[in-house]
């Protein structure tokens, strides 16, 4: 297939972004076929390029955020490149940023200004709070918006509060960004409207929450913090094995039967009043984990994994980040592609959507103002005159 069949093929973005919601929106724009011209300050960029160098120098965020999109260095301070970002937008479909509060008004580059004369612009404004309320003006790094969330409050141990291993509310907000925009591009087909979209990390942090949420306002319940287990189902968690730990997850009746009779062969405890139903076993957590405890330790952890998914009981292992690059499911569906960098190629994985017709784009990671030059000649930009540096400009 060609291009053409890239579902956004033909959509230009230009963005405004850095560190890791906004790069996660339009590197999903750019997967999907959109063509994606990132802004960058010349003295060094977006500032997740030297978050760290463990990708052959590079920095494992950037790379994993970046790949398929143009580098164009501009300083939005100066007459020449207020030039060349209207002179980009009034060829793009799309304008994404997540600037601090305030920075686009004073670069006249709000969704009011910019769509005043474009009215068929799709802005998308992704902010840590919200454009209003009293956090709107705090700072909004992923770990702080997952404590105001409740997110922290319900993540660890009943001994001890974690923030999640990835950063929870920034993918959300930059896949909640991905979502309206392209839902943005679909009703600008019917209407020809354009759109201001905006998305905060907060919200899409509390949005999240859902089940927590619902739990403490209609049964007064703070949910508690369980580790590996959950507050309203049992057996679920962790147990040992002979040779390790397997995680399990018995969700109705029929499976604490399967588990309980064809794994661990107890069948006697399947009409326990403590264990009979769901209900039953949360209030006996502690009696009724204990002795699924006791029976799993007889098997190795594959040997236990082949038992319970033969009785259709889910259960996993406990996969280590090694374990997961080697993971024999991403090996067998072909999920790995290789990509292009400055520093030599990378493996990169697909994108999670899976389109039958066409496989999406696996563009290369820009180096810091690669596309420049070629991007401004095309949309007619004159050069730079040769002793001129473009300066620093968000």
């Amino acid at each position: 297939m060609t291009g053409e069949a890239l579902p956004l093929a033909g959509c230009l973005v230009v963005a405004l972004e850095q560190a890791v919601a906004a790069p996660m929106a339009t590197r999903h724009l750019a997967d999907l076929g959109a063509r994606v011209i990132k802004l960058e300050r010349p003295d060094g960029g977006d500032f997740a390029r030297g978050y760290d160098t463990a990708v052959h120098g590079l920095a494992s965020h950037f790379v994993w955020l970046n790949r398929g999109k143009e580098s164009v260095c501009v300083d939005l301070k100066t007459e020449r490149g207020q030039q060349i970002v209207h002179t980009l937008l009034d060829a793009a479909d799309v304008f994404v940023q997540n600037c601090a509060p305030g920075v686009v008004e004073r670069l006249g580059l709000d969704a009011a200004t910019l769509r005043a004369t474009r009215p068929g612009l799709i802005v998308a404004n992704i902010s840590g709070y919200g454009t209003s309320g009293p956090k709107r003006e705090h700072k909004a790094y992923d770990m702080l918006v997952q404590a105001e969330a409740g997110m922290i409050a319900v993540t660890g141990t009943a001994e001890h509060r974690a923030k999640t291993g990835v950063p929870n509310a920034d993918i959300a907000a930059g896949l909640y960004t991905a979502l309206s925009i392209t839902s943005a591009l679909l009703r600008r087909e019917r209407t020809g409207a354009g759109a201001t979209v905006d998305v905060s990390m907060f919200d899409a942090a509390v949005e999240w929450m859902g089940h927590a949420l619902y739990m403490q306002m209609y049964a007064g319940v703070e949910v508690p913090r369980m580790g590996l287990g959950h507050a309203s189902i049992a057996p679920y968690g962790g147990f040992p094995t002979a040779s390790g730990e397997v995680l399990i997850g018995v969700q109705n009746e029929r499976g604490w039967r399967a588990l309980m009779s064809e794994v661990l062969g107890a069948p006697g405890y399947v009409d326990d009043p403590r264990f009979r139903t769901n209900p039953d076993r949360v209030a006996h957590r502690a009696d009724c984990e204990a002795v699924v405890a006791g029976l799993t330790r007889q098997w190795t952890t594959e040997a236990l994994i082949e038992r319970l998914n033969a009785a259709g009981v889910p259960a996993a292992r406990i996969n280590t980040v090694t374990d997961v690059v080697a993971h024999p499911q991403l090996a067998a569906r072909d999920r790995w592609r290789t990509v292009g960098t400055e520093s030599g190629p990378v493996e990169a994985l697909l994108p999670p959507m899976t389109f039958a017709d066409v496989e999406l784009v696996m563009g290369d990671i820009p180096a810091l103002g690669r596309d420049t030059d070629a991007v401004l000649a095309e949309f007619g930009v004159a050069a730079p005159h040769p002793t001129h540096t473009e300066g620093a400009g968000q």
